[in-house]
């Protein structure tokens, strides 16, 4: 039975062959070198009284022969002895191979009754100027085709490092992102849990205000940024859940200077100061307190954040700024590129003062 797959296991070689030789006569390269030769030919054509066919030949052949010997020298042998350097290796190649097509073409002029080459002046005199303005630019195209190469390689692979940098620090951003999420839904069903074991009637229409604001808040807590609109959504709608566990003992302000709703933040940038005040601040105090979130655009082209409450303050023995300050620092820091600052302070006669201060960016 024929093999009918024997044609096209012919073919796929001869296809990789020819895509080969294509890529390695590449356009910009041809290009170049047509131009190189294109000088060296007017430059001996002024001088000359040969044919300009002649001429031609004895100028565009050696290029192009040189073209090639430099590409094929790229990917052949794959490997070199290693004191050999690739590099080095074409530009010799490249040099020599331009004298050796050109004693080509003057032998080929060897007749019999007739004088050879190196006999006749004018034809001795052209063969050293065609190799010696061969060398010398083929020599030097190649050595700035190398330097370009070196020049891109350079600038790809810092390329390439910038994008696993950025990967690195999403992915670094969104672990940070799944430690805080956690630590937030966990705080807010501790609230309600409170309100259900202690059989408050608030506890129906606080269940219901926390299902409808998880609605909303979930799917937006897992993405990597958010809007300034959607997140000051997010605090009036936390803080609205608050006052409804503590009534009498929480009151809150949320405002934000016309414009700012288009303007790119972490998720929880707003949220989790917040959250850290009505736990930290108003609920161990006995009387509760405010809490205002002010947001502005500032003169210089970046937005101040502000969470102010009324609470008992800064604890003695406090561990500094708390998981989810913390961790809202760090993702600050990575959103944008540590131009981002979290400032905490006291605010008298007693509370906190929470700053976030980040580029406006939209």
């Amino acid at each position: 039975m024929p093999n009918r797959g024997a044609p096209f296991a012919t073919i796929q070689p001869m296809q990789a062959a020819l895509s080969w030789f294509l890529g390695v006569l590449r356009l910009k390269r041809l290009r170049v070198t047509l131009i190189a030769a294109s000088l060296i030919f007017g430059l001996v054509a002024l001088n000359s009284n040969a044919p300009l066919h002649s001429l031609a030949s004895r100028v565009f052949v050696p290029a192009l022969a040189a073209l090639l010997v430099f590409s094929l020298l790229e990917r052949w042998p794959r490997r070199l002895p290693r004191p050999l350097a690739r590099w080095a290796l074409q530009v010799v190649a490249v040099t020599l191979v331009v004298p050796a097509v050109e004693l080509v073409f003057y032998f080929s002029t060897i007749t019999p009754g007739k004088p050879p080459f190196w006999d006749v002046p004018d034809m001795i005199n052209g063969f050293l100027v065609l190799c010696s303005l061969g060398m010398l630019v083929s020599s030097w195209v190649a050595m700035s085709a190398l330097l370009h190469q070196r020049d891109a390689l350079v600038v790809h692979s810092e390329r390439a490092r910038g994008e696993l940098e950025r990967q690195a620090l999403d992915a670094q951003l969104r672990l940070l992102q799944a430690q805080v999420e956690p630590h937030f839904l966990f705080n807010t069903l501790a609230n309600v849990q409170a309100l259900v074991d202690a059989g408050s009637p608030r506890a129906s229409p606080v269940l219901a205000s926390l299902v409808a604001y998880l609605r909303a808040a979930v799917p937006r807590l897992s993405e990597p940024r958010n809007r300034l609109g959607r997140e000051l959504e997010m605090v009036r709608a936390y803080l609205a859940l608050m006052q409804l566990r503590l009534p009498d003992r929480l009151q809150f302000d949320v405002h934000a200077d016309p414009g700012l709703e288009p303007l790119h933040c972490p998720p929880m940038t707003l949220l989790t100061p917040v959250e850290n005040a009505v736990r930290h601040g108003i609920d161990p105090s006995l009387e509760g307190g405010r809490i205002d979130v002010r947001v502005q655009r500032l003169p210089n082209g970046r937005c101040l954040a502000e969470v102010r409450d009324t609470g008992v303050g800064l604890q003695p023995g406090s561990r500094g700024l708390g998981t989810g300050l913390q961790t809202l620092r760090e993702r600050l820091r990575l959103a944008f590129d540590g131009q981002a600052e979290l400032r905490l302070s006291e605010v008298q006669p007693h509370g906190v003062l929470a700053e976030i201060e980040f580029p406006a960016q939209t």
